[in-house]
């Protein structure tokens, strides 16, 4: 269950990089035979993205994104809390212990 006070931290086996208009999420396992995926984001999914530091609680980056989009605070948290269980899915982030 992800909650409001949670901090994650990004894996160091995904790049994140922005290819002409897109941004794209590749992972990079032992070795570049071990691509599987290639994840593409939104604008919004890439500034979570870029916002998941190992330092800010999911409330502030909620926050932040209703600050910088034109959204509600519900569909911003209904977002970020679904983008969040994808990331942990892939394992693209991980829950930082205190």
């Amino acid at each position: 269950m992800v909650s409001l006070s949670n901090v994650y931290k990004k894996s160091p086996d995904f790049v994140f990089r922005k290819v002409a208009d897109e941004y794209i999420l590749v992972p990079i396992r032992h070795n570049i035979g071990d691509l599987n995926h290639i994840y593409n984001l939104n604008e919004v999914a890439a500034r979570i993205w870029s916002l998941i530091d190992g330092k800010r609680k999911v409330k502030e980056i909620k926050d932040k994104i209703i600050e910088e989009f034109e959204t509600t605070p519900q569909e911003a948290e209904k977002d970020l809390i679904e983008l969040i269980h994808k990331l942990k899915k892939i394992k693209g982030i991980k829950i930082k212990k205190p």
